[in-house]
């Protein structure tokens, strides 16, 4: 990777990390196309985080996916845009982040 360091997908309550290959190579060449820095807010979780924090989805635990932090509208659009050009078929805009995935789930964009 070259814009990212592998920590910054690292679980927060254990420091695990089981992110895959494709993904990092994804959000990679996404971050690279948006030309704005990525702040990643949530990438792996291990099944406790995934459960603190709510989530009944599988896409962080399974290495697939990642939040970038963003609070505008110019860098929110930079950054789906991206993710589109990147490849990703699976993006979740909130007004804090935004979701990206990789996992073999329907295509879809979808609103916190």
């Amino acid at each position: 990777m070259n814009n990212f360091k592998l920590e910054e997908f690292d679980c927060p309550c254990c420091k695990g990390n089981a992110m895959r290959p494709k993904f990092l190579e994804m959000i990679d060449e996404a971050r690279r196309l948006a030309r704005i820095p990525f702040q990643i807010n949530s990438g792996y979780r291990c099944e406790k985080h995934n459960k603190e924090v709510g989530s009944t989805s599988d896409n962080h635990p399974s290495g697939q996916a990642a939040d970038i932090k963003c609070m505008d509208g110019l860098s929110r659009f930079k950054i789906v845009e991206s993710l589109i050009k990147a490849g990703f078929t699976r993006i979740g805009v909130a007004k804090t982040f935004i979701h990206a995935d990789c996992t073999d789930k329907p295509t879809s964009i979808w609103f916190y």
